[in-house]
């Protein structure tokens, strides 16, 4: 019964922060090791012009790159997205020392919020409108929201508390087709065309596209209070951010510029590990962070990945 308490308990927090994070848990929900690092993408010119402190960087994203509530919060941000002053891409103009830099990534964000006004409170404008014809550097992680991670991770944690082994994947798998297979295959061109918007705008810059941390231990039971999902759907749920993160690395690759992989240097991070090992919080979070999102911990060690791979 203590199993089924914790389980339902974080249901409960799973339910009520749909309006929180509105999602950018990018379908992070977990991984297998080998699908969820796909081989880094090839460039081409501009993509690995030196990156200095004189470049112009603009960082673009969801909710996984704003650092939502993590202190301090960006003050003149629009109240909706939750920025972070500490969130990697600040942390990787920091270390470079770049002055020139615009940070417009927001909770909630997809790729229609690229190229049109986001609806959260302060109303952001397009993030693509950051952009400028002589900008160095882009860093963009969107796709969470597309997949529709909030409504996914609700659902699963509701159903968890029925007596089926497998009550999510029987869910989303009812008529014999994996709905969110398909929605992972429809992110794709949505970020193809959010890539082929970016070098319109920015033809000069080195663009980096970003991918999703591990959110589940590869392998186990899981654990109820901080992931209250069904342990026979864990396998399922594990799938789901290599098989978005794969989307992303192709959709790079196509377009010419970098892919950057979060997902490898996160394994034994997950929501499961102690409150001092894990990169991204659980149903439950520590203070100062919000649930299903990578902690401080989360964005530096991304930061660092970023910064390993401009050299």
């Amino acid at each position: 019964m203590s199993v089924l308490r914790s389980a339902m308990a974080g249901v409960c927090v799973l339910v009520t922060l749909a309006g929180v994070t509105s999602c950018s848990f990018m379908k992070d929900l977990g991984s297998k090791s080998d699908a969820g690092k796909p081989a880094e993408a090839v460039t081409s010119t501009p993509s690995r012009v030196p990156v200095t402190a004189k470049t112009s960087y603009v960082a673009l994203g969801d909710s996984y790159a704003a650092g939502v509530k993590i202190s301090p919060i960006v003050a003149d941000a629009p109240a909706g997205c939750s920025r972070s002053q500490v969130n990697y891409a600040h942390l990787v103009a920091q270390r470079k020392g770049i002055v020139d830099f615009v940070d417009v990534t927001c909770s909630g964000a997809t790729t229609v919020d690229m190229a049109a006004p986001q609806k959260v409170a302060g109303s952001p404008p397009p993030q693509l409108d950051a952009l400028r014809s002589d900008t160095g550097l882009v860093t963009l992680g969107v796709g969470g929201n597309d997949f529709g991670f909030t409504e996914v991770l609700r659902t699963c944690g509701e159903k968890a508390l029925s007596l089926s082994l497998t009550p999510c994947k029987d869910f989303y798998t009812a008529d014999g087709r994996d709905e969110l297979a398909r929605r992972i295959e429809e992110i794709g061109p949505r970020i193809a065309g959010t890539l082929d918007a970016i070098k319109r705008r920015a033809p000069k810059a080195r663009v980096l596209v970003v991918s999703y941390p591990s959110i589940l231990p590869e392998s186990g039971f899981g654990c109820p209070t901080q992931a209250p999902f069904a342990p026979g759907d864990l396998g399922y749920l594990r799938t789901l951010v290599p098989g978005i993160n794969e989307v992303l690395a192709e959709r790079a690759q196509a377009a010419g510029v970098e892919y950057v992989n979060l997902y490898t240097p996160s394994l034994g991070h997950d929501v499961c590990q102690s409150d001092d090992t894990k990169w991204v919080e659980g149903a439950r979070p520590a203070a100062g962070a919000a649930p299903v999102h990578p902690n401080v911990r989360g964005h530096q060690s991304a930061a660092e990945t970023i910064l390993a791979h401009l050299g």
